[in-house]
């Protein structure tokens, strides 16, 4: 009992840090000596299904899913930047408008809004038609704009209001100062969550098997699926994982050395949120 009494908090703090990896690594040994590793390699590693995914995962699904993203975060960026304009808008019924919107999409599933885009604008209006593309690029643009609004907004709010009075000393109105001197530096700001909202609309992308595919229009997730149902493995699944990290990975890395370099400007993601 001396003995314990007489550790002092950093040997005490050593003793718990080596108890836990030695605790860690017993499960480890554990697990690996009683996995079935042949079983394993066959679910999750099998080369040939691998091989066999290859180069249709890459110049079709990989294709796909980036195509998707870039559509629906284009769409939803601009749509944003409205309804943060509106959103800080001295007119009331702007103020009011961009408000529904944003609490009404950042509410709803993305799931739920493919569905209304994919099902729902063909039977409220009979003889419309949207090529998948469009509906896609719709579905994750209305979400996505919902949250990256208030993304720029409070971008717009992070920029010094000196800003604008010497824009305006200078004789430039209010909208050219917005536009020329406001928004460039607040984007500066918000670049960090816009990155991460990214990311979100490129897993977001996987809902686009609900509008239906024919395999040159699948992207990852729904190349995966139906690979998992042709070969009854979950290498396809891995393998369109992988793919799936080589666009976030990336994107994370930047993201993070832009709010290094630039600050997160107190803005919030999708992931804030949650």
């Amino acid at each position: 009992m001396a003995g314990k009494a007489g550790l002092s908090k950093r040997q005490r703090a050593k003793i718990f840090r080596i108890s836990q990896y030695v605790l860690l690594a017993a499960i480890v040994v554990v697990i690996a000596m009683s996995a079935n590793w042949g079983q394993i390699k066959r679910a999750f590693f099998d080369l040939e299904v691998a091989a066999d995914q290859f180069p249709n995962v890459i110049v079709i699904a990989l294709k796909n899913t980036l195509v998707y993203t870039v559509l629906g975060f284009a769409f939803g960026l601009t749509l944003g930047l409205i309804l943060a304009l509106m959103r800080l808008s001295s007119v009331a019924p702007y103020r009011w408008l961009s408000t529904i919107y944003i609490e009404f999409f950042r509410g709803l599933p993305a799931l739920l809004v493919f569905i209304a885009i994919g099902t729902g604008i063909p039977l409220a209006f009979p003889g419309t038609f949207l090529s998948r593309d469009v509906a896609i690029m719709l579905a994750l643009g209305l979400v996505g704009a919902a949250y990256m609004a208030e993304t720029i907004r409070a971008g717009i709010q992070a920029v010094p209001k000196g800003q604008v009075e010497a824009a305006r000393s200078l004789g430039m109105s209010q909208g050219r100062a917005m536009i020329t001197i406001v928004i460039p530096q607040a984007f500066r700001i918000i670049l960090p969550p816009l990155t991460n909202e990214l990311i979100l609309l490129t897993k977001d992308s996987s809902l686009a098997y609900l509008l239906g595919s024919t395999l040159a229009e699948q992207e990852l997730a729904q190349f995966g699926r139906q690979a998992l149902t042709q070969f009854k493995s979950l290498t396809p699944v891995l393998v369109v994982g992988l793919c799936y990290l080589i666009i976030t990975i990336p994107l994370s890395l930047l993201s993070r050395r832009l709010e290094k370099k630039y600050g997160s400007g107190g803005t919030t993601t999708r992931g804030a949120d949650a």
